[in-house]
């Protein structure tokens, strides 16, 4: 692994899309999802939308500069947005490709949100399963649990994020209270 260039500009809020078309309603759910929990985390400004589908050809390339801005972005986000749909049970090749750019450590301390998009609900632990543990191997704050939508809760993509992060919440309370007890 090569060592990473800063950033020219950092961006508080940081969406990354693994879905290999562009503009891909995976993308809408997840910068719906990144303003909601953006508000949540009282982080403002403006996301950045990283479209992987826009570097798949570099992906593979040994030196590719934008790929490498794309991986310092995402490592320097206040908060990440690691949007998925499931491809076979699992994300896409185009989203583990990108993230095994990273060295060990390559977003340490990123607070992450793992959104799986889903055609069925028994793909719906995707994101715990598969996307949860690679991220949390690359040193991310990762929650408890990713948060999965199905297609037909697309529309309504940051009301399901409301939900999710009062899930999280609630489940850290319970956690909390039973490390202290």
């Amino acid at each position: 692994m090569r060592s990473l260039r800063p950033a020219p500009v950092r961006s508080d809020v940081v969406v990354l899309v693994g879905n290999p078309r562009p503009a891909s309603r995976t993308r809408a759910a997840a910068e719906a999802v990144a303003a909601q929990v953006a508000r949540h985390r009282q982080i403002d400004g403006d996301a950045v939308t990283i479209e992987l589908a826009d570097l798949a050809g570099d992906l593979f390339a040994p030196d590719a500069p934008a790929v490498d801005a794309a991986l310092a972005q995402a490592a320097s986000a206040r908060l990440l947005v690691v949007a998925t749909p499931v491809y076979k049970g699992s994300y896409t090749g185009l989203l583990k490709a990108f993230l095994d750019r990273y060295g060990p450590g390559g977003l340490d301390g990123v607070p992450v949100v793992p959104l799986v998009v889903s055609a069925s609900p028994a793909h719906s632990a995707a994101g715990d399963v598969h996307l949860l543990p690679l991220l949390a191997e690359l040193g991310a704050d990762v929650p408890a649990s990713a948060l999965a939508l199905l297609e037909p809760d697309l529309p309504d993509a940051a009301a399901a994020a409301d939900r999710w992060v009062d899930a999280v919440r609630t489940a850290a309370v319970r956690a909390t209270a039973e490390v202290a007890s």
